[in-house]
């Protein structure tokens, strides 16, 4: 014997008794399952503890998106030292990491230069620093940024399964956890770029 709901009917097999229990519109009604077979939460209790940890599954994905776009601004910054440096050796000289302008502390130098070059003539010509737009692959800081990328996205994923139980006391509590995260963390995400 199956439970659907509010009402009893006789089943034959284990696929027949999961569909019976699927129920296409909102509801507060236990009884749901829950991620796994054996997660299937349906007294009050169970579900308020399970409404619980999806709104703390919820917090935990709005700190992990903002960890990984500061993680990802540090990371950029980094990457453009680094080409900054080989710029630098292929140029003669020194570009700032931040914006690529000189740096302060050679802007004597570099105007030495230019009133050098300029009175000498056109053969001896510099190569520019490339102006980047986007930042090479570095295994040290792409691999890290790749497996953040798919941990919350797994977060994300699990949240939507939950979602998809069309159990309303699990949306409200997902709302309600993402609502929360991003007031605590959403600085963070605007300050590395973005969701």
């Amino acid at each position: 014997m199956a439970h659907n709901h509010g009402t009893t009917t006789s089943t034959s097999g284990a696929s027949s008794s999961i569909h019976d229990m699927m129920v296409p519109y909102l509801h507060f009604t236990g009884g749901d399952f829950l991620f796994f077979e054996a997660w299937q939460p349906t007294s009050a209790g169970a579900i308020a503890g399970a409404c619980i940890g999806l709104a703390m599954l919820a917090i935990i994905e709005r700190w992990l998106s903002a960890t990984r776009n500061v993680f990802n601004a540090h990371w950029r910054r980094r990457a453009f030292d680094q080409t900054a440096v080989r710029d630098q050796v292929v140029t003669g000289r020194t570009v700032s990491s931040e914006r690529g302008h000189d740096s302060i502390e050679n802007l004597d130098t570099h105007e030495k230069e230019a009133s050098e070059a300029a009175a000498q003539p056109l053969a001896k010509s510099k190569v520019k620093p490339r102006l980047r737009t986007i930042t090479p692959f570095i295994a040290a800081y792409d691999i890290p940024r790749g497996l953040l990328y798919g941990l919350e996205m797994l977060l994300m994923y699990l949240l939507m399964l939950a979602v998809m139980t069309f159990q309303a006391a699990y949306m409200i509590s997902i709302v309600l956890g993402l609502g929360i995260g991003e007031i605590l963390f959403g600085r963070a995400v605007a300050v590395g770029g973005g969701h």
